[in-house]
């Protein structure tokens, strides 16, 4: 369920000049909702907030009060059941004007998802709606100091005891560590490197549940990143999700819809730092008139938006396969691939059309080239990425042909 925002929006000014073709009126609703929200709710703080490291906890209730946090989710577990093609563009509007918080929405749905896919029904009905309501922010225990991009690596330990597991280990680079109200968890269960791995549900605050100090980042301040220690956790059976062994595939899963998330934070991101770039270059004059004018940089304008319309395009087209229930798992490494390198380049071109000016913290260039460049790095490096899509590319056979969704 989607839920109104308290003020009337028609007199906000809309800056984002994405050109969208939604599917439906309630998904222009939504988008419209969700700008307003934008500008009025996070635009203001955004600046101090990522200058002060500071995590907006209150930010994610407000989003998560309107429906924003459980969009792609199904109503009768307390989503929105909206199309992934509808709320990656909800993403990509949150992440032009706050990338933290665009990142920390598609982490909560990557928590939710293993829950909401491999979950049983009782699973489903008793915690579901809490996580998807707004109150609960989730995060997404996977990858570990020693095993990054090798997840299969994985040291975390789960050992059953009686109608318990006790969960030992480390869980590296967890966004929202320490803030979350819930942690999905996968731990190693057996020495079978493949079918050795099983996914729980922790609550915080479990007894031997702890959060490191969060790290220092380059980008993304506003982000709370931070190992979290699991020494004697006791989990009941229950929490397990998936049958035992069932974690890599369910992890593997997740990371297919979480890349899709970032390919849109990654166009978001892109698309802020364009806007940013075009009003300057209008503002701004040189030799007599604004420096749009002035062919070499209008080209490099040129470039710069032909990329973030390039992300957009593979980000949905990829999203629509998955609304069908085709596989997408080469498309979401494609999407997360391309989409992440053009924001790199887009918002180091956007620092290059202020000048001087792009380099100092007066405008949000510099912070938008410092927040791209994780866009590459996690939910799988883009050199995995690469190694994913030839790996398709080597096995596939021919493509598939669909209308509306059936073979």
């Amino acid at each position: 369920m989607i839920l109104s925002y308290s003020f009337q929006y028609r007199f906000v000014e809309v800056t984002m000049p994405a050109t969208r073709a939604l599917p439906t009126e309630e998904a222009v609703e939504l988008i419209q909702l969700t700008r307003i929200l934008a500008a009025k709710e996070l635009a203001p703080r955004v600046a101090e907030a990522e200058a002060d490291e500071a995590f907006p906890r209150d930010v994610f209730r407000t989003l998560g009060r309107s429906g924003l946090l459980g969009l792609p989710f199904a109503e009768e577990h307390g989503g929105a059941g909206q199309p992934y093609e509808v709320y990656l563009q909800v993403l990509e509007e949150i992440a032009a004007v706050w990338s933290s918080v665009a990142v920390g929405v598609s982490v909560h749905a990557l928590s939710c998802f293993p829950l909401s896919r491999f979950g049983t029904p009782e699973q489903q009905a008793e915690w579901l709606p809490d996580m998807l309501g707004g109150e609960l922010l989730g995060a997404y225990c996977l990858s570990e100091p020693h095993a990054g991009s090798d997840p299969a690596a994985m040291r975390t330990r789960a050992v059953r005891d009686g109608d318990h597991y006790v969960l030992d280990g480390a869980k590296a680079w967890t966004t929202h560590g320490g803030h979350a109200d819930f942690y999905t968890v996968m731990a190693r269960t057996s020495e079978d490197r493949t079918r050795g791995v099983s996914c729980f549900l922790v609550p915080a605050g479990t007894p031997g549940l702890s959060a490191d100090p969060p790290e220092r980042k380059m980008g993304l301040t506003g982000s709370a990143t931070a190992t979290m220690r699991l020494d004697g956790v006791r989990v009941p059976v229950q929490r397990r999700v998936g049958e035992e062994g069932e974690g890599l595939k369910i992890a593997l899963a997740s990371l297919d819809c979480g890349r899709l998330g970032i390919s849109a934070v990654a166009t978001g991101l892109a698309q802020g730092a364009l806007d940013h770039a075009v009003r300057y270059a209008r503002e701004r004059e040189t030799f007599g008139k604004p420096i749009i004018e002035h062919q070499g940089l209008a080209f490099v304008l040129a470039d710069m938006g032909a990329a973030v319309e390039s992300s957009r395009a593979i980000a949905l087209a990829a999203a629509r396969l998955k609304d069908q229930g085709l596989p997408f798992t080469r498309e979401a490494s494609i999407a997360k691939l391309v989409a992440t390198d053009n924001a790199m380049k887009v918002t180091t071109d956007a620092v290059q059309v202020l000048g001087g000016y792009g380099y100092t913290r007066d405008f949000p260039v510099e912070r938008y080239m410092r927040e791209a460049k994780v866009m590459q790095i996690f939910e799988g490096t883009n050199q995995i990425q690469r190694m994913i899509i030839s790996r398709a590319l080597d096995r596939s056979e021919g493509g598939v042909l669909t209308v509306l969704g059936k073979e």
